[in-house]
Order: C-alpha cells, then sequence, then structure tokens
C-alpha cells in the first residue's frame, strides 16, 4: 500500500508540472472542465454479460468521457483519475447490490473487490495500471488476485468474436480463492470478453463472482446474452 501510495503522489505531482488541458474538451487551465465535470455525473446502466453476470455501468463511451478515459489510459493524464474515480465508484456501488446472492450471502462473507490486471507490457508503457489507479483514487481497496498468463492481441483492433479468443485463458488466479466473493471491476465494457475471462478464472479458482463494475461501456459492441454467436463466456 505505501509503493501504491507513492506512485500516486509521484503522479500527481507530474501532472501538477505540465500545462493543462481539459482531458475531456481541450479547454485550457482545467484537467477537467465544469462542462466535463457534468458530463461525468454517473449514469448506472446495467448490462449483463453472455452468462448473466450483471455488470454496472457509470457512464457511456463516448465523446468527452472517452476522450477522458483515453486520455488516463494512453496519455499518462492522471490528473483526471479523481473525477473518473468518482462515476466508478458509484458503479461498484450499485454492482455489489446487483447480483442475485447480493443481499442474504453478504452477511456470512463480504465481497470483495477484484480489478482486472493489465499486461506487463502495458504496465511498462504507463507506469501505472489505469484501473487500479481508479480504485485507488475512488478510495477503495481492490484484491490483486488475478495475473496475467500470456500476451494477447489490443482488443480495439478486434471485432466481437475475435476479442473472445484473444482473451480466452489469459488470465488465473494467484491463489485458491475458495469461498471469497467478488466484484469484477475494468475500465470499459466493449464485449464483454474482458470481463468474461475474468469471472472464469475467479471461478476456476473456486471464487465466486457477484457481478462487475465499469467507469463506461460502448453500446454498439455488448452482446446480447442470448445470442450464442456472440458467446464472450
Amino acid at each position: 500500500m505505501f509503493r501504491d501510495a507513492l506512485l500516486d503522489a509521484l503522479l500527481d505531482a507530474w501532472a501538477l508540472l505540465l500545462p493543462v488541458d481539459c482531458a475531456g474538451c481541450g479547454a485550457p487551465d482545467r484537467a477537467v472542465c465544469a462542462a466535463c465535470r457534468a458530463l461525468f455525473a454517473p449514469r448506472p446502466s446495467t448490462h449483463p454479460l453472455p452468462d448473466g453476470t450483471p455488470v454496472v455501468s457509470a457512464l457511456d463511451y463516448a465523446g468527452e468521457v472517452r476522450a477522458a478515459v483515453l486520455a488516463l489510459k494512453e496519455k499518462g493524464r492522471t490528473d483526471v483519475a479523481r473525477r473518473l474515480a468518482a462515476p466508478l465508484a458509484a458503479a461498484i456501488a450499485e454492482a455489489a447490490r446487483a447480483g442475485p446472492d447480493a443481499g442474504a450471502a453478504a452477511a456470512a462473507r463480504p465481497v470483495e473487490l477484484l480489478a482486472v490486471p493489465t499486461s506487463r507490457a502495458a504496465y511498462r508503457r504507463r507506469g501505472y495500471d489505469p484501473v487500479a489507479l481508479l480504485v485507488r483514487r475512488a478510495g477503495l481497496r481492490g484484491a490483486a488476485e488475478l495475473v496475467v498468463t500470456r500476451r494477447s492481441a489490443q482488443q480495439k483492433k478486434l471485432g466481437v468474436a475475435a476479442r473472445a479468443s484473444n482473451r480466452e485463458g489469459s488470465l488465473r488466479a494467484r491463489r485458491p480463492l475458495d469461498g471469497r466473493r467478488f466484484v469484477l471491476v475494468d475500465d470499459v465494457l466493449t464485449s464483454g470478453a474482458t470481463l468474461a475471462e475474468a469471472a472464469r478464472a475467479v471461478r476456476a479458482a473456486g471464487g465466486h463472482v457477484v457481478s462487475a463494475a465499469t467507469l463506461a461501456y460502448t453500446p454498439r459492441l455488448v452482446p446480447h446474452p442470448h445470442d450464442a454467436s456472440l458467446n464472450v463466456s
């Protein structure tokens, strides 16, 4: 945790040394301008994975939201993380209540957050894990129980069916997860392939996936759970 706190402090200090434009619309002098902050107000919606796991997303992945997420992931704009963390926290809170067994089972075993990990190559390129950073900036603590087992192609270059094949078998649990209950966390829900692979890895290790939460979702690529041709589980 000390390492994470130190990294956060260094990222904040670096952001302050650079000239700042709004990560959403490009307006000068603010990391996120007032107009874009209004667009980041959470509007949670639920989209099931093909296996029925509910995924709660806070925002639509479009326009200024998309620009800000890409600024965080691809341009080193860690100064926007706190603004994006708030809607993600809202999605996580809703997701913790969304699972079919969230009420009764929660009394017996608390729900843990599990952020989908980035690859080693992506971490080296960025110097940080965007999803883990957002979770920390939201004031939450995520379990680091999954690891990437192999390299895969960039998802953004692939169609829905290819995304599923690309992610299949790419994650595993560090240790047995028997009896533990998780809300999975990722940045953007696109085809659902990454979250489906994370859910598979958790279940293979004996854990239970209550639900998942993402900052945003891309409506045009989220498959319908009854469409067998787009099954990404």
